[in-house]
């Protein structure tokens, strides 16, 4: 059954670096978004334990407070060294909520000794839509992208871990791809594909 596409929705994010590259992915989609900071969404306590399960709690407090359908994202990193962290706690890693420079510097220390054949990990991101408040059945996708950590920071595009992300394949970080090509391959762009699919069509 077909059906009808959402063509305004509030992203439940006060990232910017997630916010542009949104707006350059769902621009193409015919939907636009708002910011929840300019409808004064008040942002709720992260205390799920999985992306996924944070991923939900913004997207419903997001729509429960504006009226709006709401997309969140909760992604991060997890290395395998480091047993799956930062994961969840990728953003604050370091101890404040958004600095990068902290987060790599601390991630860097952590596999100071270790060999470059152990330094695999992947970016995960869950993806959350919720179209109306008490929505019982809200869009969800999951999706990685696989890579390894990098011994120095390279490039200045993207943002958070991408200096240190060496994507598998490419001989180069996250935030040396040209913007264009990340959204198409990065963990983001490959969940928000298969949202997109789900708000077209459902089985």
């Amino acid at each position: 059954m077909q059906e009808k596409n959402i063509e305004k929705l509030v992203l439940a994010t006060g990232n910017a670096g997630k916010a542009r590259e949104f707006e350059a992915m769902l621009e193409k989609a015919g939907c636009s978004i708002v910011m929840q900071k300019e409808l004064g969404v008040k942002e709720p306590e992260e205390n799920g334990k999985s992306f996924l399960e944070n991923a939900l709690i913004k997207a419903r407090a997001a729509c429960e407070q504006t009226g709006l359908p709401a997309l969140a994202d909760d992604s991060g990193l997890c290395v395998d060294a480091l047993n799956g962290a930062p994961g969840i706690f990728s953003a604050r890693f370091a101890g404040v909520h958004g600095d990068d420079a902290g987060n790599n510097k601390k991630l860097l220390e952590l596999l100071q000794n270790v060999p470059p054949e152990k330094r695999a990990c992947r970016y995960w991101c869950a993806l959350a839509l919720v179209r109306f408040p008490e929505d019982p059945v809200p869009l969800c996708v999951t999706a990685s992208w696989e890579g390894s950590v990098a011994k120095a920071p390279r490039g200045s595009g993207g943002f958070g871990y991408d200096p240190l992300f060496e994507v598998t394949g490419r001989g180069m970080t996250a935030a040396q791809l040209p913007p264009q090509l990340k959204n198409l391959i990065s963990h983001r762009g490959r969940a928000l594909k298969q949202l997109l699919c789900a708000l077209t069509y459902k089985a």
